[in-house]
């Protein structure tokens, strides 16, 4: 694990393959989202993320393959920011297989905060501007056991 950057691990479900034996091209993006989740759980919105307090819909995303990922191996996702505006963010995330440097994919997400009761877009609050400019390097969430054997 790279310790200058946010990571998440995830082992790759059965059920998330496809008739290839590899990922399902569609997953990366629940992967993507789920590690997203974790990342700003991390960054100390795990209340506002509960009680929908805080509030982002997707309004972008895009994602490159260079490599598959199989049934039961552990994935590395890494999330940063990349950019921040007035109402929307843009997050990077970086998939490898965990215990590798190398690239298998790359996806780039951009989210618009919403008004929790309007859902009109509406500009990030600063403590989440602050904690998105910080990013959590160093840090890591594991469900899948990886770090642990």
């Amino acid at each position: 694990m790279n310790s200058n950057r946010f990571s998440y691990f995830l082992r790759v479900r059965y059920g998330e393959c496809d008739a290839q034996k590899v990922v399902f091209n569609s997953r990366y993006g629940e992967y993507v989202d789920l590690a997203a989740a974790e990342f700003l759980r991390v960054l100390g919105f795990e209340h506002e993320i509960q009680t929908a307090e805080l509030d982002y819909q997707v309004v972008k995303q895009t994602t490159q393959w260079w490599a598959p990922a199989r049934f039961d191996q552990v994935l590395e996702i890494s999330v940063s920011t990349k950019h921040l505006g007035t109402t929307s963010f843009t997050l990077a995330t970086e998939f490898r297989i965990a215990g590798a440097e190398a690239l298998i994919a790359t996806s780039e997400s951009v989210y618009v905060h919403v008004d929790t009761h309007t859902l009109k877009k509406s500009p990030i609050p600063p403590r989440l501007r602050e904690a998105l400019e910080r990013g959590a390097p160093r840090k890591s969430v594991d469900h899948a056991a990886y770090l642990q054997g």
